[in-house]
């Protein structure tokens, strides 16, 4: 069994809305199926007794190794505690080679599960080993080291409970919601409204403690120590008992508290100064140590802490007694767990000398032994939430706190006897003000419930009924993706909005590009919607990202798909007909936004019409043709078609209906170009479901211009020498067909003597290039035959083959000329223009190509 490519599905994609590893399994004959391998399926089994009943995929018969492989690899992620539950294999039409995809929550996770699954199945096969705990460990551990921790992990899944996307951008804590210009970050339970100023200040004790004061908030009395000396001095000063505490530390490090004699306060000052160059030494308040979280200007969580601490049986030793402890599966390494285990090290050693005990003393029953002398929860520490119980004064104590410093998310540490009463009744005080503090002792607390902390930090963050979404409209088909996502950019910035859009020659931003090259992609669709001068965003989607990568986003607001037709590009990745292409062009449509997205789709197409179905918004239908079957029962429904009366688009819903004389949009030159005609319907339609007033739609598909410049490569018009030039990007045989058809209804063509240039992409099936000289033969006097720079796969001189056979017999074409190079191809057309004269330029390298003819016509 081999795997020849594994691919992380990051979004949405051919198979599910779930993340997934994609791998392709070539599988030997014998290995094929298990049926073939005896005692396979029962020494898998015994290796992993949890796996999944092993069962085929509704068409096969039998079972295959690759369903095998596929039941490990989701079953060994289940098991380690992963939240996965989708998995799929499917036979591809080479034999043998299978296509196995399964879920996964975290990337690393999944592609490690891949390789432990191989190694399983392998295992069985062999019949040798295979240590299932120590694979579910190396799961676990990578799983938690990889995964959001707890804190962050709760503020995202607030934002997805309200419908917010996001986005993790590093592999840390660093997490960025919602898109474009409403976009908002975080990095862990720090946000972007938190100040830079406001955290350096929580991390300075003593100025906070200053600040603090100064604003009439009850804080202990202390100052910073110079030296162990003047930390005795300082001691003296305040008067015993003391804190002594890094002026800059956090998670509790380096604190001694309730400390009375020169030795303690000289020796706790040497392990402060260890982490911090400045030593607070502050007057020790007795009482409770409790942790406060403020967002914004509410208290929304209270917890008592209580530090790391056994409790003598009478029999055990302390360390015993601590191994019991941290035995409770409650108890973890890390944030995997509720609890984390007791930290039984030098500090904790050191904690029970100052009690006169070692590590194999044994206390009697009952005695409370405290191994620390702060709280956290990182060290053992426990937290019993009190949030009801909290007195208003003593909260706005608090929220006065962490709005002094300029905190927008705080942890207030306060230690007083109780939180029923006000802070000044009871002498207590607030002794630290944390940024990014950790959240899980208030989601998990040792005991009492869990607060929704979270969902108040993306409260404090976003307005309500906020999504942080701006609109996106993704565009798919086999012809027109590029013009009509142009159109609808149109649109957008007739709506004053700042448009970002991609598309097979570049990504742009306000009209500016900011990448070259094919950005139909992923990729480049996941930059737009970070980008943050980005107010709506238009995606070319092609079939090559959705297949290598799925979706850049989780949903879209509207959904186009222009065609289908004969398809292209087929017999690449294991899309090998027309059927299955359109599978892969509806995957924007399964993933409109319910209820409020739509899909604007091609009647007349069969292929695209049939998706409607799979739309979870509702559909537009648009199509020449208003008495199409497909548009009359949709208008019969009252819902909304666009179609073409005359010299005019319409779009009508029930009594609604709204004309766009074809004068008015210039790409379609008067109705002269059918195909653009379409684009001009689908722009049109994606707009209106959109909401946008039919003012600026009607303005935004007036103000597009069809030239070089802004839509390069689709049916750009030159004149050279009193000859028309045509440079047009079409590369399959619809699109030929549809160019051809537009210069069949420009003036006086028909009996215009007609020349044409053209390639052949290598990826296509020799069909799909024969079929374009095909065509062409039967429309043109003229044929200038080129191979281009990539062959792409292609052996030397068979693409100008195929595309002579297709010339065979042309009704047309009298003149074939093979030329090696693009430009050279197109200098020899254009040597022998005439005045009155239509020459059709299929170019390959749009740029290049366009450029070089620009020149040629400015020399005239």
């Amino acid at each position: 069994m081999e795997v020849s490519r594994i691919r992380a599905l990051r979004g949405p994609n051919l198979w599910s809305r779930h993340t997934a590893i994609e791998a392709i399994i070539t599988c030997a004959e014998i290995e094929c199926f298990i049926d073939r391998i005896p005692g396979f399926e029962a020494r898998l089994r015994e290796r992993f007794p949890e796996i999944a009943l092993l069962q085929p995929t509704i068409s096969d018969e039998v079972i295959a190794m690759a369903h095998a492989l596929e039941f490990a690899a989701l079953g060994l992620q289940a098991q380690a505690g992963c939240p996965v539950t989708f998995s799929r294999t499917a036979q591809t039409l080479e034999p043998g080679v299978y296509q196995v995809v399964v879920e996964y929550s975290e990337e690393a996770v999944g592609r490690l599960a891949f390789e432990l699954a191989q190694e399983l199945c392998q295992a069985a096969i062999d019949d040798q080993p295979f240590y299932l705990d120590d694979a579910l460990r190396r799961l676990r551990e990578l799983d938690e080291d990889v995964r959001l921790g707890p804190s962050t992990g709760s503020i995202v899944y607030a934002a997805v409970a309200r419908g917010i996307p996001y986005r993790r951008l590093t592999e840390g804590s660093m997490v960025q919601f919602g898109w474009g210009s409403k976009q908002r970050r975080i990095q862990a339970a720090e946000t972007d409204l938190t100040s830079a100023v406001a955290e350096s200040i929580a991390q300075d004790k003593e100025l906070t403690k200053t600040l603090l004061h100064a604003a009439g908030v009850p804080v202990p009395a202390g100052r910073p120590a110079l030296s162990a000396e003047d930390a005795w001095a300082a001691a003296c000063e305040i008067g015993c008992p003391v804190v002594v505490k890094p002026q800059d530390g956090n998670q509790g490090k380096g604190v001694a508290v309730n400390l009375s004699t020169r030795e303690q306060i000289e020796s706790a000052y040497a392990v402060a100064a260890e982490i911090s160059d400045e030593v607070l030494i502050e007057r020790f308040i007795p009482g409770h140590d409790y942790r406060v979280l403020v967002v914004g200007n509410k208290l929304i969580a209270a917890a008592r802490r209580e530090p790391p601490h056994v409790t003598g049986d009478g029999t055990h030793t302390v360390r015993e007694l601590v191994e019991l402890v941290n035995s409770d599966p409650k108890r973890g390494v890390g944030h995997a767990t509720s609890l984390t285990r007791i930290s039984f090290d030098n500090i904790a050693l050191a904690r029970l000398a100052t009690e006169g005990l070692t590590s194999d003393s044994i206390p009697a029953r009952g005695a409370r032994v405290v191994l620390r002398d702060n709280a956290n929860l990182s060290t053992g520490g426990t937290a019993t939430d009190v949030t009801d119980d909290v007195h208003p004064e003593f909260a706005a104590r608090a929220v006065a706190a962490a709005q002094t410093i300029g905190l927008d998310i705080a942890g207030v540490d306060i230690v007083c006897n109780s939180v029923l009463r006000p802070l000044e009744e009871q002498g207590g005080g607030i002794v630290e003000l944390n940024a990014a503090p950790g959240l899980r002792m208030h989601l998990q607390p040792s005991y009492g419930k869990g607060r929704a902390v979270g969902e108040a930090i993306i409260a404090n963050m976003f307005a309500d009924a906020d999504d942080a979404r701006i609109p996106v409209v993704a565009v798919a088909g086999t012809n027109g993706k590029t013009t009509t996502v142009r159109l609808i950019a149109s649109i957008f910035s007739s709506l004053g909005l700042r448009v970002g859009m991609t598309s097979t020659d570049g990504v742009y931003v306000e009209g500016r590009r900011i990448d070259t090259g094919d950005c139909s992609g992923p990729k480049s669709a996941r930059n737009v919607l970070l980008h943050p001068d980005v107010d709506a965003a238009v995606l070319e989607t092609a079939r090559g990202g959705v297949l290598r990568e799925g979706l850049g986003f989780d949903y879209c607001d509207v959904a186009v798909v222009t065609n289908i037709g004969k398809g292209d590009h087929l017999g690449l990745s294991y899309i090998s007909t027309v059927d299955e292409l359109a599978v892969v062009k509806r995957v924007i449509v399964r993933n409109v936004r319910p209820d409020v997205g739509a899909a604007v789709l091609n009647a007349a197409d069969p292929m695209v019409a049939r998706m409607a179905d799979a739309c979870p918004g509702k559909v537009t239908f648009f199509a020449r043709d208003r008495n199409h079957p497909v548009m009359a029962m949709h208008r019969a429904q009252g819902k909304r078609v666009v179609y073409l009366d005359a010299d005019s688009i319409v779009a009508t819903e029930g009594g609604f209906e709204q004309r766009i004389p074809l004068a008015e949009i210039p790409v379609t030159a008067n109705g002269a170009i059918g195909f653009q005609i379409e684009n001009a319907m689908a722009a049109a339609g994606a707009g209106w479901a959109l909401g946008i007033d039919w003012t600026i739609i009607r303005a935004g598909l007036a103000d597009f211009v069809n030239d070089a410049e802004t839509a390069p490569g689709r049916f750009n018009l030159f004149n050279y020498r009193g000859a028309t030039l045509i440079a047009d990007y079409g590369h399959n045989p619809d699109a030929i067909m549809a160019l051809v058809g537009a210069i069949d209804n420009m003036p006086a063509t028909a009996s215009t003597r007609r020349s044409v240039v053209i390639s052949g992409a290598g990826d296509r099936r020799d069909e799909d290039i024969r079929q374009q000289t095909e065509i062409l033969g039967d429309a043109f006097d003229q044929v200038v035959l080129y191979q281009d720079q990539c062959q792409r796969g292609r052996a030397d001189g068979e693409v100008l083959a195929l595309l002579q056979l297709g010339l065979r017999n042309a009704k047309r074409t009298t003149d074939i000329r093979e030329i090696h190079g693009e430009f050279l191809a197109i200098d020899t057309a254009l040597a022998e223009l005439r005045s009155g004269d239509l020459c059709l330029i299929l170019i390959d390298q749009i740029e290049e190509a366009l450029g070089h003819i620009a020149k040629r016509v400015a020399e005239g």
